[in-house]
């Protein structure tokens, strides 16, 4: 079903979107960059998207539009994203109408989002979760897609919150 003119209306607050980046997830893909996180890493790569008030409001139509003129599949990330989950789903819906795949980085855990209803509903509709807090001491910069050991990239189509399935590179 195609959004609504309220959901289109939605706005997000954004900080950066980087179109064309092969750093996170596989391929080329539109990195958007959400503002907040109450996560605060020691040692994280983008403390300047910690502040919820960081960036600019954008329009999720505005988004779309952008997504589909870049025409790369999409990543999730900030600050961490899931702190707008409600209206994030929005995009999430119109980037999935579009055929595109979906990556999210989160500081919450898989575990801690199944009991969130509304980032569990944003999360189920993504095809990657890469999820956990960056963990200075774990930090290992040979990872794909993640930059410390603890952080797991998961296969969402092939989980359940009983039995977590890791993405697995094809390249």
């Amino acid at each position: 079903m195609p959004l609504s003119e309220s959901e289109l209306d939605t706005r997000l607050r954004v900080v950066e979107i980087v179109a064309g980046t092969s750093v996170d997830g596989p391929g080329f893909r539109t990195s958007i960059y959400f503002a907040g996180c109450n996560h605060r890493c020691p040692g994280c790569h983008n403390p300047s998207t910690w502040d919820p008030s960081a960036g600019h409001d954008m329009e999720v139509r505005e988004l779309l539009a952008r997504i589909k003129r870049e025409g790369f599949d999409v990543t999730l990330s900030g600050g961490d994203p899931l702190l707008q989950a409600s209206k994030l789903i929005h995009l999430v819906k119109g980037i999935k109408e579009m055929g595109l795949s979906i990556w999210c980085y989160t500081g919450f855990l898989y575990e801690q989002v199944q009991v969130q209803d509304e980032m569990k509903r944003l999360v189920d509709m993504v095809d990657v979760l890469v999820d956990g807090p960056f963990v200075e001491s774990l930090r290992n910069t040979s990872l794909l897609f993640r930059g410390s050991s603890n952080q797991r990239l998961i296969d969402i189509r092939r989980s359940t919150a009983e039995n977590i399935v890791l993405w697995e590179s094809d390249f």
